[in-house]
């Protein structure tokens, strides 16, 4: 390899991995990018002015994440992260076709862990009503067993409460009680939490389900499954780049204080800015 095609390689592999959600469930999915890939750089994006995605339709969710692709391909991203179930579900496969650049959702790293850790084959499916009722995870699940049964669960609450900070409320508790028994009447062994932001929910949801229930986690399965692939495409970063301010970037298209304040409570680095940009020029 030549010194400049080494230089491009070098500069690429330091490129940052985009990531994007409907808001600031996504974030749990950077959290684990930054515990389990330390070296690499992350440009998040957070569409706060129109989250949420869960009751909107398929084409505007697309649009929407056509939209950001955009902008994330102007921060010369390597790799895109859909950090959002319902992004996952409805767009994923529609922009996988146009972009030049990988690309991986949060449903099927949580789908294949979950076909391969449940034990009566019974496996439960947390997530906004777009998730749900795109029975995505049942495809992807069922692809890799046909005789696992996927019990889905639409759980709108969720979301409003996880964004109020009511991650150990009673009145979140009660809610939760009422959404799980359905599910743990059908005997499942296994619950995806399908939307990133119940994993914030995780203490309260064990409490419900208790130990004999594995409780999967897209998040963190999805950035082991990123890390495979950045060596796979020998883009992984070997270190040595941006550090402090510069290694993550937060924009979000309103809100920009409070999301910022909400990260803060969740990531593992304080973030000292949060940019806001208009997604609709893009």
């Amino acid at each position: 390899m030549s010194e400049h095609n080494r230089g491009e390689r070098e500069a690429l592999c330091q490129a940052p991995v985009g990531v994007f959600d409907s808001g600031v469930g996504g974030l749990t999915v950077a959290r684990e990018i930054m515990r389990n890939l330390p070296e690499e750089r992350i440009v998040y994006f957070g569409d706060t002015a129109r989250v949420p995605y869960g009751s909107k339709s398929k084409d505007t969710v697309i649009r929407y994440s056509r939209q950001i692709i955009r902008f994330l391909k102007t921060q010369g991203v390597k790799a895109i992260v859909i950090a959002c179930n319902t992004a996952s579900a409805l767009a994923l496969e529609e922009v996988e076709k146009e972009l030049d650049l990988p690309i991986l959702g949060v449903l099927k790293p949580g789908a294949r862990v979950a076909a391969k850790t449940t034990r009566n084959k019974k496996i439960g499916v947390i997530g906004t009503e777009s998730t749900i009722n795109s029975h995505m995870y049942d495809r992807f699940i069922q692809a890799q067993d046909p005789e696992i049964s996927v019990y889905g669960k639409a759980c709108p609450l969720f979301v409003p409460l996880v964004e109020e900070g009511w991650l150990k409320d009673p009145v979140t508790e009660e809610v939760a009680r009422r959404y799980l028994d359905e599910l743990m009447h059908q005997g499942i062994d296994s619950l995806i939490l399908g939307c990133t932001h119940y994993p914030l929910l995780r203490s309260l949801l064990r409490r419900i389900t208790g130990e004999s229930v594995t409780l999967v986690n897209p998040a963190y399965e999805t950035a082991k499954e990123l890390e495979s692939l950045l060596k796979e495409k020998g883009l992984a970063n070997p270190g040595g780049g941006t550090d402090g301010a510069d290694r993550y970037q937060f924009f979000v298209s309103d809100a920009a204080d409070k999301f910022k304040h909400f990260a803060n409570s969740i990531l593992p680095y304080d973030i000292e800015t949060t940019k806001k940009i208009n997604i609709e020029e893009f």
